[in-house]
């Protein structure tokens, strides 16, 4: 074995170590448990105006329910459990998606909860922004980077083994 190969050490994933680059309407994904739905519905409610600038995507019936709610187009991927979760990562990794808003149930065990965490994780790798609560949620939607081109860049905390 060459000795360059036991000395190396982990790869970064570099997401191809260039920034990617989000223009002024972000590609939004929405995402809620079913505990969780009403709030998501209530603050997307409050914030029509400012999700109507941007293109929103959304798991199944979060989805289905955002566009009657709000009347807005939502692109829809499948419910998280029959792999919604891990269409939205593919996406992430895919740079079609700049900001994820998800409201979970840290109450309730899920069946998906090994797709829900790499879902988490390939945010964080990808840098992308992500609300997990309704205040964080409120926070990332009033940033002014949220109406601007933005140049994100590879996570650091990203570690591939």
């Amino acid at each position: 074995m060459p000795t360059d190969l036991l000395t190396a050490g982990p790869e970064r994933a570099t997401a191809d170590d260039e920034p990617s680059f989000m223009g002024a309407s972000k590609q939004i994904a929405l995402i809620a448990h079913d505990h969780c739905k009403a709030d998501l519905l209530d603050w997307a409610r409050y914030n029509r105006a400012t999700l109507a600038g941007h293109d929103l995507h959304a798991t199944g019936t979060t989805g289905q329910l955002l566009a009657r709610e709000l009347d807005l187009p939502v692109s829809c991927f499948l419910s998280g459990p029959l792999g919604g979760d891990q269409q939205i990562g593919a996406a992430i990794a895919e740079g079609r998606i700049d900001l994820v808003v998800f409201f979970s149930d840290p109450l309730e065990p899920h069946p998906h909860d090994v797709d829900v965490k790499a879902l988490l994780r390939i945010s964080v790798l990808y840098n992308v922004p992500l609300a997990c609560n309704r205040a964080s949620a409120d926070f990332l939607l009033s940033s002014p980077l949220l109406r601007a081109e933005y140049a994100r860049g590879p996570s650091s905390a990203g570690v591939l083994v």
